[in-house]
């Protein structure tokens, strides 16, 4: 499947906070993929969830300005109603 389609695709349906933060450049496919490997394996530990966001920003990897600019695109966005 092509990069295109993906994209087409993805605009579809519910963006994630991890996609919009790729695309707005604030972060790596290789943090997004860490970060959401640290999520699940916290996860499977049974520790506490941490959101996505909280994890990227504890790694140094996303400011709190651009975690709020991601977050006001998916609440402004109106996503996954």
């Amino acid at each position: 499947m092509s990069t295109e389609i993906r994209k087409r695709i993805s605009e579809k349906y519910c963006p994630r906070f991890g996609q919009i933060a790729i695309e707005k450049g604030y972060i790596t496919t290789d943090q997004l993929k860490s970060a959401l490997s640290i999520q699940v394996d916290e996860n499977i530990a049974g520790e506490k969830h941490r959101l996505l966001g909280t994890i990227l920003f504890e790694k140094d990897w996303m400011n709190s300005d651009q975690i709020e600019v991601v977050l006001n695109l998916l609440l402004g966005k109106n996503v996954c109603k």
